[in-house]
């Protein structure tokens, strides 16, 4: 993001946390008589966008609706083609996530994922572990209500080794028994295409994020636009259910 795009940003009141869900890879494709697996591979290229343009703002924390339980049930051609793009962007883009010194974590459930690509994540995330500066989060094999579902029976089970006691059930052991443990809630959501809802994302975490509903397919989601959602933030006033 070149220094005219950001001169009407305010960089001291930047959001913490930004999620997106990226939807629209399939009809960018369609629209174009293209493979839908093309969608997909230029919505990467956004992704990438998205990152750099993050990283130079100073936002700390960025999450990525990837894959969720649900998408199991596309095409079996087009979930194995997501996969080995997945695995074959982490790989090519590990060294830039050294020397960027960025953080790479997965939020979701590892079963059902292939073997060769959940190596591939956990080398990417050991790798990056120490870094301390834009932590990505690719919310993959996720689904929010299985997240809160998961949540609930560890609480559950700390009650039943006794290390819990269910009067002292709070906000805080919730929000500690979330994959997102130890994250601050995004500030805003962004998601592409044109649909407004969340899709069962981030459930628990979405109380009070600020909502914006973009009506660009994904691989169409330009830095510009991305300006726009960040101006609009910051036109709003947070109020957090009080006056």
């Amino acid at each position: 993001m070149n220094p005219e795009q950001i001169k009407d940003l305010d960089l001291t009141r930047l959001p913490r946390h930004v999620a997106f869900i990226m939807d629209g890879n399939g009809r960018w494709a369609q629209q174009r008589n293209l493979p839908r697996v093309q969608g997909h591979i230029e919505g990467v290229k956004r992704v990438e966008d998205i990152v750099d343009v993050s990283r130079d703002l100073g936002i700390p924390i960025i999450t990525l609706f990837t894959f969720s339980t649900e998408n199991w049930t596309r095409p079996e051609t087009e979930v194995t083609m997501l996969m080995k793009i997945v695995a074959t962007v982490l790989e090519r883009k590990l060294p830039k996530m050294q020397n960027d010194n960025m953080r790479f974590c997965m939020i979701g459930r590892r079963d059902n994922i292939p073997d060769p690509i959940l190596r591939v994540i956990d080398k990417v995330v050991e790798e990056t572990r120490h870094n301390t500066g834009l932590r990505m989060n690719m919310a993959f094999n996720y689904g929010g209500r299985l997240e809160m579902l998961d949540a609930i029976k560890k609480i559950a089970g700390e009650i039943k080794r006794g290390d819990l006691d269910i009067d002292d059930i709070s906000e805080k052991v919730v929000n500690n028994a979330l994959y997102t443990a130890g994250l601050p809630d995004p500030d805003l959501l962004i998601r592409t295409s044109g649909e407004q809802r969340i899709s069962n994302f981030l459930l628990w975490q979405l109380s009070y994020t600020e909502l914006y509903f973009a009506d660009s397919l994904w691989p169409d989601f330009s830095e510009e636009e991305y300006r726009k959602a960040l101006l609009v933030y910051q036109n709003r006033e947070r109020r957090f259910g009080h006056l």
